[in-house]
Protein backbone atom coordinates (compact mmCIF):
# COMPACT_ATOMS: atom_id res chain seq x y z
CA UNK A 1 0.00 0.00 0.00
CA UNK A 2 1.10 3.36 -0.97
CA UNK A 3 1.72 5.86 2.18
CA UNK A 4 -0.72 9.23 1.92
CA UNK A 5 1.00 12.45 0.57
CA UNK A 6 0.33 16.00 2.16
CA UNK A 7 1.29 19.51 1.76
CA UNK A 8 0.51 22.25 3.87
CA UNK A 9 0.85 26.07 4.13
CA UNK A 10 -0.84 29.11 6.10
CA UNK A 11 -2.28 32.32 5.11
CA UNK A 12 0.84 34.31 6.46
CA UNK A 13 4.16 33.66 7.62
CA UNK A 14 3.66 36.07 11.22
CA UNK A 15 0.52 36.36 13.46
CA UNK A 16 -0.14 38.88 15.88
CA UNK A 17 -1.97 37.74 18.98
CA UNK A 18 -5.94 37.42 18.01
CA UNK A 19 -5.07 37.03 14.48
CA UNK A 20 -7.32 34.49 12.50
CA UNK A 21 -4.79 31.91 11.26
CA UNK A 22 -5.70 29.84 8.29
CA UNK A 23 -4.53 26.54 7.07
CA UNK A 24 -5.19 24.64 3.78
CA UNK A 25 -3.72 20.88 3.84
CA UNK A 26 -3.72 19.27 0.14
CA UNK A 27 -3.87 15.52 0.30
CA UNK A 28 -4.09 12.14 -1.14
CA UNK A 29 -3.34 8.54 -1.25
CA UNK A 30 -2.89 6.54 -4.83
CA UNK A 31 -4.72 3.51 -3.34
CA UNK A 32 -7.46 5.12 -1.95
CA UNK A 33 -10.57 3.12 -4.15
CA UNK A 34 -14.10 4.94 -4.28
CA UNK A 35 -16.50 1.90 -4.68
CA UNK A 36 -20.02 1.74 -6.32
CA UNK A 37 -22.30 -0.94 -5.75
CA UNK A 38 -25.45 -1.50 -7.74
CA UNK A 39 -28.26 -3.39 -6.34
CA UNK A 40 -31.31 -4.75 -8.14
CA UNK A 41 -33.96 -7.38 -6.71
CA UNK A 42 -35.55 -9.49 -8.77
CA UNK A 43 -38.66 -12.17 -7.54
CA UNK A 44 -39.85 -14.69 -8.35
CA UNK A 45 -41.60 -13.54 -10.98
CA UNK A 46 -39.17 -12.03 -12.74
CA UNK A 47 -40.15 -8.62 -11.29
CA UNK A 48 -37.13 -6.27 -10.84
CA UNK A 49 -36.53 -3.43 -8.99
CA UNK A 50 -35.02 0.28 -10.02
CA UNK A 51 -30.69 0.03 -9.36
CA UNK A 52 -29.85 1.52 -6.37
CA UNK A 53 -26.24 2.54 -5.91
CA UNK A 54 -24.35 3.45 -2.57
CA UNK A 55 -20.94 4.31 -2.90
CA UNK A 56 -18.32 3.70 -0.29
CA UNK A 57 -14.41 4.24 0.13
CA UNK A 58 -11.83 1.66 0.60
CA UNK A 59 -9.31 2.83 2.65
CA UNK A 60 -10.29 6.47 3.62
CA UNK A 61 -7.91 9.44 4.94
CA UNK A 62 -8.29 11.40 7.72
CA UNK A 63 -6.77 14.49 8.71
CA UNK A 64 -5.08 15.34 11.99
CA UNK A 65 -4.12 18.62 12.69
CA UNK A 66 -2.09 19.51 15.74
CA UNK A 67 0.43 22.28 17.09
CA UNK A 68 2.93 22.42 19.82
CA UNK A 69 1.10 25.00 21.45
CA UNK A 70 -2.25 23.00 21.93
CA UNK A 71 -4.23 25.85 19.67
CA UNK A 72 -7.49 24.54 19.09
CA UNK A 73 -7.90 24.28 15.11
CA UNK A 74 -11.40 23.90 13.38
CA UNK A 75 -11.95 22.43 10.17
CA UNK A 76 -13.99 24.91 7.82
CA UNK A 77 -14.04 22.50 5.00
CA UNK A 78 -12.85 19.07 3.33
CA UNK A 79 -14.14 17.87 0.14
CA UNK A 80 -11.71 14.81 0.44
CA UNK A 81 -8.26 16.32 -1.12
CA UNK A 82 -8.13 20.09 0.50
CA UNK A 83 -9.17 20.59 3.78
CA UNK A 84 -9.03 23.98 5.35
CA UNK A 85 -8.67 24.91 9.05
CA UNK A 86 -8.88 27.90 11.42
CA UNK A 87 -7.41 28.65 14.54
CA UNK A 88 -6.84 32.05 16.58
CA UNK A 89 -2.81 33.26 17.34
Amino acid sequence: MAAPTASASLNASIYSPGDQMSLTVTYGDADTRPLTLTIVVTDAQGNSSAPVRVAAVIDPLTVTVTDDSGRTWTRLSDNGTVAVYRAVA
